[in-house]
């Protein structure tokens, strides 16, 4: 019999099973896959050899991670590898918006912008450290940095845009609307700048890196450090009702809120299964993967050395797709995200063959294929593309969903980022991880704080029924 049972082997669900048998607990996770790590899976998608993520694939909140840097994960096979350039935003007209890890090249590369930048950025790089102690928790908690988590929340409360209007150039405005727009949400609403402020301060911070060998290295360390613990995964058992389990004294639910109302049934308290039925999901993702001989031809000189590249264009273009996707609508131009992981780890190409990694924001649950949409945009900024193509291999949003339930509608991050479920999330609750039925708790990325594999998630939930168990 096992002490606690967790529903679910993603990143958080692992990170939660982990937490729980480091204090001595007999873990065991249940995974309705064959293969576990949800969105953290590598494999070769497009022609053999070449290896690909599933999902997430850049990690500058993993590798700064105030719980993942607890467990020493380099032992068990993780390897972070950093690209020359972090992030790039191209122009058209062959221009771009450039950030690396190292302040001083970014200032000199964004002009007459780079002072203001400076002044945004390097405090907040500098506390970043302090910042995730309080910002990868729950709201309503006690500050363990007040002063830091004030000067952040005054800006991050503010929409994408107002932050924005302190740089004049095209360049600067438009790397920061892309690094906003992973918050897959309209950029005009309060607190859309969050997300963008976040990983820009992470970049100059830990920078952009990647897991070498994919990222699937940190699912299998994660693995690895659970069995050493004595902990257990089984994959292919799903699980549809609370009823199926051997009894435990807690349970962990790595799924989505309405997953979680499905499992729990009448157990669930009147007002909880009303929050989780009402949880919103927002945009989605189609992905697209590719095999290209000899890279990308980008016309901008960063981007070849990009190990992310955001393609949008102008703050402008950025703002009004992001609200036609959040609207419902498919923009002709969408926001698309190309990871080219090779260039930090060259270990998964073949040759002169490389993987790049590609996924457009799309309306949720968008019914139609996103794949040539996702090539004019990459041809737009880099003429000659399509001839260097090998090999493709296109997800939509309903065969996302149907490789991880948790990703409903084609939504990778967990639930639409409106202002009210980023505060919020899942629930109106001092406990956001209790289901209010004793014992059995939420952790995917619906709770706080959110999208990333960062496993706080996770470790935050485990923390709660630690407490639990304590009392």
């Amino acid at each position: 019999m096992s002490d606690a049972i967790v529903v679910g082997a993603g990143p958080n669900g692992l990170a939660a099973a982990v937490a729980l048998a480091r204090r001595g607990l007999k873990v065991t996770v249940l995974e309705a896959a064959d293969e576990i790590g949800g969105g953290t899976r590598t494999s070769e998608l497009t022609v053999p050899g070449l290896l690909h993520d599933h999902c997430s694939a850049v990690h500058p909140l993993g590798v700064g991670s105030p719980f993942l840097r607890t467990l020493g994960l380099e032992r068990y096979g993780v390897t972070w590898a950093w690209p020359d350039v972090d992030l790039a935003h191209p122009l058209d007209g062959g221009r771009a918006g450039v950030l690396v890890r190292s302040m001083e090249r970014t200032v000199r590369g964004l002009g007459p912008d780079g002072p203001a930048w400076e002044r945004l950025f390097a405090p907040l790089a500098e506390d970043f450290d302090a910042l995730t102690e309080d910002l990868l928790r729950p709201v309503p908690h006690l500050p363990a940095h007040p002063v830091e988590l004030a000067r952040f929340g005054l800006r991050a409360l503010q929409p994408a845009t107002t932050v924005a209007r302190r740089w004049r150039g095209a360049e600067a405005r438009a790397l920061f609307a892309g690094a906003a727009a992973h918050l897959m949400h309209p950029l005009t609403g309060p607190t859309s700048s969050a997300v963008g402020l976040m990983l820009v301060g992470a970049a100059h911070r830990f920078g952009w890196p990647v897991a070498r060998g994919g990222s699937r290295t940190i699912t299998d360390a994660l693995a690895a450090l659970l069995a050493q613990l004595g902990g257990t995964i089984e994959t292919g058992v799903r699980v549809d009702s609370l009823d199926q389990l051997a009894a435990a004294r807690i349970v962990m639910l790595d799924t989505a809120p309405g997953a979680a109302a499905r499992i729990c049934g009448d157990r669930l308290p009147g007002r909880v299964r009303s929050a989780y039925e009402g949880w919103r999901h927002g945009p989605a993702a189609f992905k697209v993967d590719l095999a290209v001989q000899d890279g990308i031809p980008w016309t901008h000189e960063a981007c070849r050395r990009a190990g992310t590249v955001h393609l949008g264009g102008t703050l402008e273009e950025v703002v009004r797709t992001e609200a036609q996707t959040a609207g419902g609508r498919m923009p002709e131009r969408p926001f698309v995200l190309v990871g080219q992981q090779y260039l930090a780890d060259p270990s998964r190409s073949r040759g002169d063959v490389h993987p790049i990694w590609a996924y457009a924001h799309v309306p949720h649950g968008y019914p139609g294929d996103a794949t040539e949409a996702v090539l004019r945009q990459i041809e737009r900024f880099a003429p000659g593309f399509r001839d260097r193509i090998v090999g493709i291999a296109a997800r939509s949003t309903a065969e996302l969903a149907r490789s991880n339930t948790n990703f409903v509608g084609g939504d990778i991050v967990g639930g639409a980022n409106t202002a009210r479920q980023v505060a919020l999330r899942p629930r109106v609750a001092l406990d956001p991880y209790s289901t209010g039925i004793p014992g059995v708790y939420l952790c995917s990325a619906a709770t706080p704080p959110g999208a990333g594999v960062h496993g706080m998630c996770g470790a935050n939930a485990a923390r709660s029924a630690l407490r639990y168990l304590d009392r």
